[in-house]
């Protein structure tokens, strides 16, 4: 297949407005840094984990797609490969979170002598946060080696390697991002304890990815080789997985509010105590209405999943919502009596998301748009 010309200028032009983006709310993240560390810390940390969601989701997905071999994957693995080596870019990014949580205004010091102590001690943080991201960079690493050998026709056994390092990768996966989320998330108030909390943290991260995934995939479909293969089934399949996703977070985050709240444990139920009362209630309702209800009620409409437009637009109110669901999981371990919505938690997102974006436009363009010499892409034009 050929590609017309009209596709690299375009993301060259999206790369440089992202960019420019990114390091203008980057500048101002940084005066806002040295005149409130703390206040930057806290709100960095809402706007960093959105576009960490989407990487790690986008890997997440792509090790799926490897070990199940579903049609679907075909048509979105180059946007999920280019998402996923971006994780480099976003080990750097965290930089600013490694230093903040020495503040122990962000993060508190647990000093009783118990395994909690230990385990939240600096050396041990430090220690997992590096394993986190060696682990995350090593598997798209070798992910997206396979896939650049599979191009260039040395494709024998190639299968078989995906499905290898897929399936050891995903339990990886699914233990280094529950651990992560102990560490970034729930250690700001370490009375508290769940342990679905990760499995939560697991679904948005895919959740996240899928939506991201929905959007670039729309604006592809309008140039070749994307235009020749995408129709409206291929849609309609990734709004069903989408659909799968926003159920799979409801029934999770549900399940963990059932199981704390019938315990009735102080030191469990005090965290939805905290976001079900005074000012978090709104918010508490709108991430109900419009990170589950909405978009559930939407997609279980076929029209909907089969029109790109609409399935897009559902997907960008997911990442919306992705950070408002974050900002109402952090921002109550500060201010237990509503939000307090400061400059830097609007800016901080532009920060990190204008330059991630600029670095996933490069990626993007430094494949070809579809798999190549790939025995199972055959099925996706039969499939259109």
């Amino acid at each position: 297949m050929n590609e017309t010309d009209t596709l690299n200028p375009r993301l060259a032009r999206a790369q440089r407005w992202f960019l420019i983006i990114g390091v203008v709310a980057s500048a101002a993240c940084v005066f806002g840094a040295f005149n409130d560390w703390t206040g930057f810390v806290r709100a960095y940390l809402v706007g960093y984990l959105v576009w960490l969601l989407v990487g790690l989701g986008s890997l997440a997905i792509l090790m799926l797609h490897h070990m199940v071999g579903g049609r679907w994957g075909f048509v979105i693995r180059r946007t999920l490969e280019a998402s996923s080596r971006t994780l480099p870019l976003l080990a750097l990014l965290f930089i600013p979170l490694a230093i903040g949580h020495a503040n122990p205004n962000v993060y508190p010091r647990v000093t009783d002598g118990s395994f909690k102590a230990f385990y939240l001690s600096p050396p041990f943080l430090y220690a997992r946060m590096v394993i986190y991201f060696a682990c995350w960079i090593f598997l798209a690493f070798f992910l997206n080696k396979l896939s650049r050998q599979q191009d260039m026709g040395e494709g024998r056994g190639i299968l078989r390697k995906f499905n290898n390092i897929s399936s050891v990768g995903m339990l990886i996966y699914c233990v280094t991002i529950s651990w992560a989320s102990f560490d970034w998330v729930m250690s700001l108030e370490p009375r508290f304890a769940s342990t679905i909390f990760g499995m939560i943290f697991i679904i948005m991260s895919a959740l996240a990815a899928m939506s991201f995934t929905i959007i670039v995939t729309m604006f592809l479909s309008k140039h070749r080789p994307h235009s020749e293969v995408i129709t409206p089934d291929h849609f309609n399949d990734l709004g069903n997985i989408l659909l799968t996703f926003v159920m799979l977070w409801a029934y999770m985050s549900f399940a963990q509010f059932l199981i704390i709240w019938a315990g009735n444990l102080q030191d469990e139920n005090f965290w939805y105590v905290t976001r079900a009362t005074g000012g978090w209630v709104p918010v508490a309702l709108f991430i109900i209405l419009f990170h589950f209800a909405v978009p559930f009620i939407l997609l279980l409409n076929r029209p909907v999943k089969r029109h790109m437009k609409a399935l897009a637009f559902v997907g960008g109110g997911l990442i919306v919502m992705t950070w408002v669901d974050l900002y109402w999981f952090i921002m109550p371990a500060f201010y237990p009596f509503g939000p307090r919505l400061h400059w830097m938690d609007i800016v901080a997102p532009f920060a990190v998301g204008g330059l991630w974006l600029a670095f996933f436009a490069r990626q993007l363009k430094a494949m070809p748009r579809l798999p190549l010499n790939d025995p199972r892409f055959e099925g996706v034009v039969q499939h259109g």
